[in-house]
């Protein structure tokens, strides 16, 4: 089966591969209709990874966020037409202590390997998962970042110890967004206070208990355990303030990404003895459960869609970079590219 890859072989250039898929039972052909922009997507498209990187995984398909119709699947798990999401990580091994996604092996949609901006993607059975009715498109398009936050949450429930009255999550963008949002739902009995640096975003979070700030939290404000959702260079005076804010043996989630190394007070971390521990990505687990949140709380759905931004109808190459930069010029929002290839 022919298909047409829109690989980036510089910053802001796309150029069109073809390639062969070969039909056999081991994958699932899906034909991609909505495909969302991420941050890491943009740093390539920019060029903003450093050289060497940028050398060693272009020519590469963009995107990692998305969903699409099953054109054909050779597990039979699947009919023609079904509407799905696709699970940007592909392990290629079993570890029973280390979670798909921090195996060193797996293979990551976007990043080394062609994402999703092709005409079709050819993509395991086990990748793919049915998208529930109620949830719209361009919500859908997004799953992936919203099952990083359910990831996160999910490892905190793991981790943490018992005191969880109080949650802190520093960050008032996407992530931060979705974060509280997600945990809002998965434990609606907990007090979530949410900090960050514009009023306008932190408008909002009207479903969270409080929000701060962070030049006006209060001194004696005290947090149990705690998401950061920063990153940049922003990461650094968000992870202070919650190791200020932090009681003792809390533990507290990284998120945010940061090309450069930042700074962390181990002092305070070794005197209150926290717990601080990255996430990143996610796997089918994930997803499933992000599903299943999606299905039980319509409520919930209709709250994502405050961070649909831009929505593109893309048809050829330039409407690609239209996408991107339109994408590169909003301060907040997912854009989502329906792929009208």
């Amino acid at each position: 089966m022919l298909n047409v890859v829109y690989r980036l072989v510089a910053p802001g250039r796309f150029e069109v591969e073809f390639s062969d898929i070969e039909l056999n039972s081991d994958i699932t052909i899906v034909r991609p209709t909505h495909l969302s922009i991420c941050h890491a997507d943009q740093r390539y498209y920019q060029g903003l990874r450093p050289p060497a990187v940028m050398k060693k995984k272009l020519p590469m398909a963009l995107i990692h966020e998305g969903i699409g119709e099953i054109v054909w699947d050779g597990s039979g798990q699947f009919e023609p037409g079904d509407r799905v999401v696709m699970v940007p990580n592909t392990p290629v091994e079993d570890d029973p202590f280390v979670a798909e996604n921090y195996i060193r092996s797996s293979k990551f949609r976007s990043s080394g390997y062609d994402g999703f901006m092709q005409d079709l993607v050819d993509i395991r059975p086990d990748r793919v998962l049915r998208v529930p009715d109620s949830v719209e498109s361009e919500v859908a398009a997004f799953t992936e970042l919203v099952s990083v936050s359910t990831h996160a949450i999910r490892r905190m429930d793991m981790i943490a110890n018992g005191k969880r009255d109080t949650i802190g999550i520093w960050g008032d963008g996407n992530l931060g967004f979705l974060t509280a949002l997600m945990y809002r739902y998965m434990y609606p009995e907990a007090e979530l206070i949410v900090f960050g640096m514009s009023e306008n975003k932190l408008a909002d979070f009207s479903f969270c208990d409080d929000t701060y700030l962070t030049e006006e939290i209060p001194d004696d404000l005290v947090i149990d355990q705690a998401f950061e959702c920063v990153g940049s260079e922003g990461a650094r005076s968000a992870v202070d303030q919650i190791i200020d804010h932090i009681a003792p043996e809390g533990s507290i989630s990284l998120m945010g990404v940061s090309e450069n190394p930042i700074a962390i007070n181990t002092r305070m971390v070794l005197e209150k003895g926290l717990r601080l521990f990255g996430s990143s990505r996610s796997g089918v687990e994930d997803f499933k459960k992000t599903l299943q949140v999606y299905e039980e709380n319509p409520d919930l759905v209709s709250e994502l869609h405050r961070i649909v931004g831009h929505v593109v109808n893309v048809r050829n190459m330039d409407d690609m970079k239209h996408a991107f930069e339109l994408d590169l010029q909003s301060k907040s929002g997912k854009t989502v590219m329906v792929w009208n290839k």
